[in-house]
């Protein structure tokens, strides 16, 4: 550039501006406004409009953060004068000043999900892996910490630059938030909310000390499993509408014949024809065994009734595995470890139940002792219940690890050595006397 241009340039700066911005994009968080060598006309008007804040950075240190309004910029270059004085600077200004406009308006409907399947612990599946998405939103509320921390002397930010790490940061606060909050996959769905206010109460204080802006919405739209899980909760579901796993063979039979059906070839035919001649055979020999019984029931209603059932017969899942289990033995194994998680089903229920929900099974087990008061702990040795004893001689097995308890009631998991009932015990309970002197 010519130095007759640069007088031009230098003789258009020295008059007073009027400084503001319009923004006509959705993803622009912060944008420095444009002046020949960095130099503001003292007395030059700044207008700030509403949704918008203007950080003022003079000769290098954020001077001022001016909110919605017009105002007078008060700085080291007067008209005229501060031509006269970059002369000695090889026409370079001497005293610099940059404007930061920053949106603080909401930034919405921006997306997260898991990239690779979360890993967590169910009560009733045990492992399984899960994927979530939803949606997210933000607002600078600090812009001078934001200015600092994130964006330096760019001089055009945009959501793109910063999306990215809030992904992440949200995605493993979400599965820490989701395995920890001791819930049931099947009952995550109701607690979409929930999860998602308490996963903004967490990372909003170190949203704001290390970028200066808050989470204003953390939305989870689905949380799934692994399409094999999925399918085995279909046919699940399937056996609990039918209540009948009779009828559950019938309906498959059918779809299967169904199935046969669309094959156009012979073999197809044959498997139709096979299927079809197993089920008319059965429902025939049905039929022929029902006529049989009303025919040998006495006329008059003399017959007496059928001989009451030894117990009923439950689906149980508990530490012996998964069984179809008589009454009694389902007790048995109750019995035989209380703190262990059992659970049984019987065709009609809508959910798998514990046994001290069940009125028959819960009046053949004895209460349990006042003092065994059981809490959730988590350690070494795995996940379960355990009396403040056991957890008391899992301490002293390994004193150097972390022991972690809950009870039902508590904001949070608690060290074990913090319960009075557990410290008690790891003190030997207060029953032993002192040394005799």
């Amino acid at each position: 550039m010519g130095l007759w241009d640069r007088l031009k340039q230098h003789a258009g700066a020295q008059l007073l501006e009027v400084i503001d911005w319009t923004d006509d994009s959705r993803d622009t968080l912060v944008f420095r406004y444009p002046t020949f060598n960095q130099a503001i006309t003292d007395q030059s008007k700044l207008v700030v409009r509403e949704g918008q804040v203007c950080v003022f950075v003079s000769e290098g240190k954020l001077s001022e953060v001016f909110g919605p309004g017009t105002y007078a910029l008060d700085t080291r270059n007067a008209p005229i004068m501060r031509f006269f004085q970059s002369i000695r600077y090889n026409l370079e200004e001497p005293y610099k000043g940059d404007i930061y406009f920053m949106n603080t308006r909401q930034f919405m409907d921006n997306g997260w999900g898991t990239a690779t399947p979360v890993m967590i612990r169910d009560a009733e599946f045990g492992p399984v892996r899960i994927r979530a998405y939803g949606i997210y939103s933000y607002r600078i509320t600090d812009p001078g910490n934001f200015l600092r921390q994130i964006v330096g002397t760019d001089g055009l930010f945009t959501t793109d630059e910063i999306n990215g790490q809030l992904k992440r940061k949200l995605v493993s606060s979400m599965a820490q938030i989701v395995g920890s909050s001791q819930l049931a996959v099947l009952d995550l769905a109701a607690n979409y909310q929930d999860l998602g206010d308490k996963l903004c109460d967490d990372l909003n204080p170190s949203f704001q000390e290390s970028y200066g802006i808050t989470l204003t919405d953390f939305t989870i739209q689905s949380i799934s499993l692994p399409e094999e899980v999925e399918k085995a909760l279909d046919e699940r579901s399937k056996i609990g509408i039918l209540g009948d796993l009779n009828a559950y063979t019938q309906l498959k039979s059918a779809d299967a014949i169904e199935d046969a059906a669309k094959n156009p070839g012979v073999g197809g035919v044959g498997a139709s024809m096979g299927v079809g001649f197993g089920l008319g055979n059965q429902i025939g020999s049905n039929m022929m065994q029902a006529q049989q019984q009303g025919a040998a029931a006495p006329a008059g209603g003399a017959s007496p009734p059928p001989l009451p059932q030894q117990g009923s017969t439950y689906h149980y899942n508990g530490p012996t595995g998964q069984a179809q289990l008589p009454l009694d033995q389902v007790v048995q194994n109750v019995l035989a470890d209380r703190s262990a998680n059992h659970l049984v089903w019987q065709a009609g229920w809508p959910e798998w139940r514990k046994p001290a929900d069940v009125a028959e099974i819960a009046q053949r087990l004895p209460p349990l002792p006042p003092a065994a008061e059981r809490f959730h702990y988590n350690g070494p040795s795995g996940q379960g219940q355990k009396s403040a004893a056991e957890i008391a001689a899992e301490v002293a097995a390994h004193p150097d690890a972390r022991h972690l308890v809950w009870q039902k009631g508590w904001e949070s998991w608690k060290p074990a050595a913090e319960v009075p009932a557990i410290a008690s015990a790891m003190s030997g309970g207060g029953d032993v006397p002192p040394p005799v002197p």
